[in-house]
């Protein structure tokens, strides 16, 4: 992991992707102690925090479209000073008291159009920036990245909010976007220094992959004359088209609904009538400890069969719901939070490696976006469900039925053969159309791409 470190491209686009989590987490927060310090009710915090998730949904296939169509490190670019330039701006507003309403909800969408184009674009870059054989170290650091991004974000932007206000906490998000923007830049720079150097040895593989360039990187496939429509098309074709890849989208759809419901509706509920809200938040951050440690353990495994391991292992969702259902002592929970939290790694890890190895790069940010698109849909159904049926079924039944839900998916999962025989661990996926040369273990990816990686 040190030795990914090493590498400049990676380095940057991961310190990249932490900081934009960490706005992304943060936003929501200081959005909504905005809205009610402006006098707003819950009604006007869930309208504005509510057209965020909209404008992710819907513009979700299109940040993948446009990453697959432009510069990816450019599209991050863009998309990060446009955060930092809202963020900031209406943070200045906030603190000079003349930020009505109307304003924050703009910046909600804004924020929401910015995540949905930097999501597909920053997981479809990854293989750009490491060695081949190194690609599940370096998903493994990025989600590690992350996963600590979005435990800061939240946590500084309520201990803001609280203590300084949601103005200097919006001002503080544009800083961090900021950064975000520079790190992309710099991500895009190294990748362009590493194909020149590359050219300038002139090699026959430079030489190949340079003509490859020309004619199959990102977005010359789709041809210039072809709208945005046909190239989503073309993007769910390659998403339907392998069974493995729409079998575990569907599991998750399922997955995340029930675990959005039990653990953030149902879960508070439970905690307020036993041991506590305080330790309730020493719940959910167990199962954040538990995916920082999962990160370490999948980066150095080395198994082939990663998707049926990392598929296997969402039964675990399972053990916080039956933990619940049964009002087990928080320590019991807080184990199986932990647990839960090292099977998200398992799985985040392997999924992403399975698609950056398996389909073509020049459609893959297409893909990661109707994967997200099927994950982001999931959630709200599962938090807008919980309730009614706790209410009319009771809480445990509820949390019981999640647990059998949870393991029926995942068994129906497991029983397809491309999700059981799928191995990674090879090459890189190339652009589809370009020679599809291996590479070799611990070699460079085919820079097939490249030369629209970078500004």
């Amino acid at each position: 992991m040190r030795a990914l470190l090493r590498e400049k491209a990676f380095r940057s686009l991961a310190a990249g992707r932490a900081l934009t989590f960490f706005g992304n987490s943060m936003a929501p927060v200081v959005l909504a102690f905005a809205v009610l310090d402006l006098g707003g009710s819950a009604v006007d915090v869930g309208l504005v925090v509510g057209a965020r998730s909209v404008s992710n949904v819907v513009l979700l296939l299109f940040g993948g479209l446009l990453a697959d169509r432009m510069p990816r490190a450019l599209v991050l670019q863009g998309a990060a000073l446009s955060a930092a330039a809202v963020q900031a701006g209406v943070g200045i507003a906030v603190l000079a008291g003349r930020a009505p309403l109307g304003i924050l909800l703009v910046l909600s969408v804004v924020q929401g159009a910015a995540s949905a184009v930097s999501m597909p674009a920053s997981a479809a870059l990854i293989p750009r920036t490491v060695p081949a054989g190194e690609l599940r170290g370096a998903n493994a650091l990025s989600r590690m990245g992350v996963n600590a991004g979005m435990i800061a974000g939240t946590s500084f932007g309520g201990l803001l909010a609280a203590l300084a206000g949601p103005g200097w906490g919006m001002v503080l998000n544009g800083v961090a976007f900021l950064g975000a923007a520079l790190a992309y830049g710099a991500a895009g720079r190294a990748l362009a220094r590493r194909r020149a150097a590359a050219a300038e040895e002139g090699s026959a593989g430079a030489t190949a992959s340079g003509a490859a360039a020309v004619g199959a990187g990102p977005g010359a496939s789709d041809g210039a004359a072809e709208g945005p429509w046909h190239a989503l098309r073309e993007g769910w074709r390659e998403f339907v088209s392998r069974t493995w890849v729409w079998v575990v989208v569907a599991q998750f759809f399922v997955v995340n609904a029930v675990s959005a419901g039990g653990i953030q509706v149902l879960g508070p509920t439970v905690a307020d009538a036993t041991f506590g809200r305080t330790l309730w938040g020493c719940v959910l951050a167990a199962q954040m400890a538990g995916a920082l440690v999962g990160g370490l353990l999948v980066a150095r495994s080395r198994s082939r069969h990663a998707l049926r391991i990392g598929v296997a292992v969402v039964a675990l969702d399972a053990l916080p719901l039956a933990a619940l259902a049964q009002s087990a002592d928080v320590a019991v929970l807080l184990v199986a939070m932990f647990v839960n939290g090292v099977a998200i790694e398992q799985f985040g890890v392997a999924w992403d490696l399975s698609l950056q190895e398996n389909v073509p790069q020049d459609k893959l940010a297409r893909v990661y976006s109707y994967d997200a698109l099927g994950s982001t849909l999931a959630l709200p159904l599962g938090e807008m469900a919980a309730g009614p049926l706790a209410e009319h079924y009771g809480v445990r039944p509820t949390l019981l039925c999640g647990v059998a839900l949870v393991a029926l998916v995942t068994a129906g999962a497991l029983c397809s053969r491309q999700v059981r025989d799928l191995t990674t661990g090879g090459a890189v996926a190339p652009v589809d159309g370009a020679p599809a040369a291996g590479v070799p273990r611990g070699g460079r990816p085919p820079d097939a791409a490249e030369p629209l990686d970078a500004p």
